[in-house]
């Protein structure tokens, strides 16, 4: 079923879209409230990887028949969209990866391991997800560089008035801030975070992981100097995500992977690298994922992203205002209007997972844990906690069956 766009979000005509839905889990349609952690597909999406499967496959830019140069078009269009979604100079700056860890570890070997040493200071957030944070950390011990963490406040929000405090006296290098939370759903002020680095010549690496499937983007106006995105949290496949980066910068990096593909000449004393943004793309491209994306693309630009935003913004709302109701439930997190639709909270001393379990007796999909924030964690007094996140396909009855099951779970470890 084509979407198209509206202000007003069609929820029922969307979920006709996503085959788990016509699922039963012990006779109950399940509510799955996991979207942080990866988003169901729509058949579009699926349909479009089958299709290039069984009419386009072929390896890339290599063959000169006509099967490998429609499969080229293929990927090709695919980046083409992707430099759209971030509104990208160019798509040469756009390279595929699997997913938005791999685009952040390209810049930190690529990047941070020729560029900085001893006195350089690596500034990450207390929100980060692992990702944007081990491999800054790694590469600030590899080099001798200084490595800290901006503070949160009280509500979840970056103390931004501490960042010259936290800076000290050292040579900030490199910013690395995702622009939303996967845990609490922060909207993070990047676009500020990276004009006070741009006045430090440091530069900016953004985790837009968490951001780019629930609102529109501009890489030119949020002033990062690399982005990185993932596809499975957008209704596109596991598999494929992008990194975007500067040219400039990217021209003067090494290449993190190398092997084929990559190369410009092989020699017995020398080889050279490709052009962008076949430099960073060794080996075989994810082709069919890489299709998948630019499909999930095309489907949420139907949607439109406005009213996927405005949408999110009314279930997050209604959520924080009906546990709030529940004087045994604690949330985290800033209020509706500056956060997605992503809450973290717990029940009393009933640990996480127990209430993650219950609630799937009930056939409600909920993440219990650390979400890979493990230093958010300790900030906010805890090891783990429950987290139910929405996106596009979500209800507010699903989010009213979350809230009942919260009330069984506990009633039953009473």
């Amino acid at each position: 079923m084509a979407v198209t766009a509206t202000q007003t979000l069609d929820v029922e005509r969307i979920r006709a879209d996503f085959p788990y839905l016509e699922q039963l889990q012990d006779g109950k349609q399940v509510a799955f409230l996991d979207s942080a952690a990866s988003t169901q597909k729509p058949r579009q999406v699926l349909d479009a990887m089958t299709r290039f499967y069984e009419t386009s496959y072929a390896n890339v830019h290599r063959g000169v028949y006509r099967l490998a140069e429609r499969a080229t078009e293929e990927l090709e269009s695919a980046r083409e969209k992707v430099r759209a979604l971030l509104n990208a100079p160019s798509a040469r700056e756009v390279i595929f990866v699997r997913n938005a860890t791999e685009a952040i570890n390209i810049v930190a070997y690529s990047w941070g391991l020729n560029e900085l040493g001893p006195g350089d200071l690596v500034l990450v957030t207390e929100l980060e997800h692992h990702s944007n944070f081990v491999p800054w950390q790694y590469v600030a011990t590899r080099t001798g560089a200084s490595f800290r963490m901006l503070p949160l406040d009280e509500s979840g929000e970056l103390r931004l008035d501490l960042l010259d405090e936290v800076a000290g006296g050292e040579a900030v290098r490199i910013v690395a801030a995702g622009l939303t939370s996967n845990s609490l759903g922060t909207n993070n002020p990047v676009e500020r975070l990276a004009a006070w680095a741009r006045d430090r010549g440091a530069i900016m690496v953004g985790d837009a992981a968490q951001a780019a499937p629930h609102r529109p983007l501009d890489v030119q106006t949020l002033g990062c100097d690399f982005l990185a995105v993932s596809g499975h949290k957008m209704c596109g496949p596991s598999g494929a995500g992008a990194l975007w980066g500067r040219a400039e910068l990217l021209e003067r990096m090494e290449p993190f992977l190398l092997g084929g593909h990559m190369i410009r000449a092989v020699g017995e004393e020398k080889t050279t690298w490709g052009a962008l943004p076949h430099k960073f793309e060794a080996g075989t491209a994810p082709l069919a994922e890489a299709v998948g994306f630019g499909a999930a693309i095309d489907y949420l630009n139907g949607v439109g992203f406005d009213a996927i935003e405005q949408h999110e913004h009314q279930l997050v709302e209604h959520a924080l205002e009906t546990l709030a109701e529940l004087p045994w439930v604690t949330s985290y997190g800033p209020p509706a209007e500056r956060r997605a639709g992503i809450i973290s909270f717990n029940v009393d001393d009933i640990h996480p997972h127990d209430i993650a379990q219950i609630l799937d007796m009930d056939a409600v999909a909920i993440r219990a844990g650390h979400h890979c924030c493990q230093p958010l964690m300790r900030k906010l007094g805890v090891v783990a906690t429950n987290r139910a996140s929405f996106y596009l396909y979500t209800t507010i009855e699903e989010i009213d069956r979350l809230v009942a099951g919260l009330k069984r779970a506990r009633q039953v470890f009473a």
